[in-house]
């Protein structure tokens, strides 16, 4: 499967395939309705301590992705819950709300589904 990395905010872009919405916090100025349909499995984004820890600090990238990898490697139940809210698609869109479109959890979500599969 494919996957592309949308902040929540973005209008949908075409051929998003099934859009799931990854973080730990709902998102800021949504409301339930805004997102009708749009499946959210908090299960996955990484722990409260992790998030603080990381801070968004594009310096501690590298550390945060190798943490935040270990505790899905320790989530079995959560990575099913996604798989199955994912579908069986060839292309799916992982759904965040912070500002740095480089450095957040559904990318690295993304870098580490691409290298488990199932």
């Amino acid at each position: 499967m494919e996957f592309s990395i949308r902040r929540i905010y973005d209008d949908p872009a075409t051929r998003e395939g099934r859009r799931v919405l990854v973080d730990r916090l709902w998102p800021r100025g949504k409301s339930k309705a805004d997102l009708d349909g749009i499946p959210w499995v908090k299960s996955v984004a990484p722990s409260d301590d992790l998030r603080h820890w990381f801070d968004h600090d594009p310096a501690k990238w590298p550390e945060f992705k190798k943490r935040y990898f270990a505790e899905l490697d320790a989530n079995p139940d959560g990575l099913a819950e996604l798989r199955k809210a994912l579908g069986r698609g060839k292309h799916a869109t992982l759904l965040y709300a912070a500002k740095d479109e480089d450095h957040n959890n559904a990318t690295a979500l993304a870098e580490y589904l691409a290298k488990h599969p199932q």
